[in-house]
């Protein structure tokens, strides 16, 4: 039960990094905020980095490949793809292309990991899919029908295509890193692959000083929040109960959506919220259900 309550948790605090991604969506450029997310993590994290460098430099030349790929998929390129993406495309587009991952690492448990597919768990994501569009459609489903689609939503599948993967693939990480030595080296590894693409973009001293001095808060939320500490329940929450049921976990992010923006933006609560709460819970409880049953 624990680990349940800190994936609510984890994708609650993502659910304000979305909220967060589009406010700054004019102010700061999708290079900027996840090269300085990163970048940020990578400076806290520099002790320790320091510390476990013998170890971390020994995993380094074993399983380069896997660690960059790993790299490549979770810090360089998923957050990076997203922030492109919210800077075209509107937020219920979004959430819905983001709805498709708890699918689409299903599929990728099964084909890569060989995990079983049950038919609890098809109905399960269908319940809480349908929950997510009920819920940002605004109980009115034939208005998908007029929902129009831009290069944004590219990125943003760009992006999902990124979280499914590495949420599956992570399970090939080295097993002689810890979860955090496996962190702060994939970080660092991201950084390094986020610098050129951001020296590229040519921003200039007094631009980048000025957004770090009037964003602070929202840089500090996305690199001790957003990242070390949500990416840190999130891979709990697939090594205790797998890549396939943490996943379903995503599909309350439109849900905590409208609650954080009825608290802090004065918009309402409707009566499809409560819709949406009924399929998207119901959906995650027979995911989760599966555990139970082919334990027996």
């Amino acid at each position: 039960m624990q680990v349940y309550v800190l994936l609510v948790l984890c994708v609650l605090f993502w659910s304000a990094n979305f909220v967060l991604g589009r406010f700054v969506a004019g102010a700061i450029e999708p290079w900027e905020l996840a090269f300085f997310r990163w970048l940020g993590v990578f400076v806290v994290t520099l002790p320790f980095l320091l510390f476990h460098g013998k170890k971390i430099w020994t995993a380094l030349k074993h399983h380069f490949w896997i660690l960059a790929l790993l790299s490549a998929l979770g810090i360089a390129g998923f957050n990076t793809l997203l922030y492109i993406g919210l800077q075209y495309t509107t937020a219920t587009n979004a959430l819905l292309i983001n709805s498709s991952i708890p699918i689409i690492i299903l599929f990728l448990s099964f084909l890569i990991l060989k995990t079983p597919i049950s038919s609890r768990q098809i109905v399960g994501i269908v319940f809480s899919t349908f929950g997510v569009f009920f819920l940002l459609l605004k109980g009115d489903m034939q208005s998908i029908f007029s929902l129009r689609f831009n290069s944004g939503d590219l990125w943003v599948i760009a992006s999902s295509l990124c979280w499914a993967s590495y949420s599956v693939l992570v399970k090939f990480r080295p097993t002689a890193l810890s979860s955090f030595e496996f962190f702060i080296t994939t970080v660092s590894l991201g950084v390094i692959m986020l610098l050129p693409f951001y020296m590229a973009q040519d921003y200039s001293l007094e631009r980048e000083v000025l957004i770090l001095c009037n964003y602070a808060w929202v840089i500090a939320y996305v690199v001790l929040v957003t990242s070390i500490l949500c990416y840190y329940l999130w891979h709990k929450g697939i090594a205790q109960i797998g890549a396939d049921k943490t996943g379903q976990f995503t599909h309350l992010m439109p849900l905590f959506g409208s609650f954080l923006a009825y608290i802090f933006l004065d918009e309402r609560l409707e009566w499809y919220h409560l819709g949406g709460i009924v399929f998207i819970f119901g959906g995650i409880y027979l995911c989760l259900r599966v555990k139970k049953v082919t334990a027996r």
